[in-house]
């Protein structure tokens, strides 16, 4: 009976640990981690798979950019009239706490229209890793979008957070 309990604990503390380990931040438009221009953000995004309890992270310069969340309406149209959100400290995190499309613009006057501004899916942690079909790019250099770059750090950390809870786990049962 106490060789059970001993389990059912450990499994119930596991799926505890599992649930906060696998979320990750991530600064929009990494490697450059720079909210500004020339940065494919359609690219950018279609190469991440973010998660409830992600985070992303919009640095900037504050005198020279904001960000706000738009409807998906403003956002085709780059209208900055009618913002759900509004954010101005250079280094906004944003939470992203369930499933659903987000959609983030500058609001600087033509910063939209350059290119600054971006779509995040957020899916299920049980949907594949990989993204079924990228995100259509956005701004200028659209047509000349580099590859999808390679997982983040943040999924490393996903992958490595859970197998080190493996080994724990393996350890304290034997």
């Amino acid at each position: 009976m106490a060789a059970a309990m001993k389990t059912t604990l450990l499994v119930m503390a596991a799926m505890a640990i599992l649930g906060t380990a696998s979320a990750a931040t991530y600064n929009v438009g990494e490697p450059a981690g720079e909210w500004g221009f020339g940065i494919n953000y359609g690219s950018w995004a279609s190469s991440k798979q973010f998660i409830p309890g992600d985070s992303i992270v919009f640095k900037y310069s504050p005198q020279a950019h904001d960000v706000l969340e738009v409807s998906k309406a403003d956002y085709d149209s780059c209208s900055a009239a009618s913002p759900m959100t509004t954010l101005k400290t250079g280094n906004d995190i944003v939470a992203l706490p369930a499933t659903g499309t987000r959609y983030f613009i500058c609001g600087i006057a033509g910063h939209c229209s350059a290119g600054m501004k971006v779509t995040i899916d957020v899916v299920s942690a049980s949907s594949p890793s990989t993204p079924s079909s990228p995100a259509p790019a956005s701004g200028p250099s659209a047509s000349n979008s580099p590859p999808p770059l390679s997982p983040s750090a943040a999924t490393s950390v996903r992958v490595t957070a859970s197998l080190g809870l493996v080994v724990l786990l393996a350890g304290l049962m034997a």
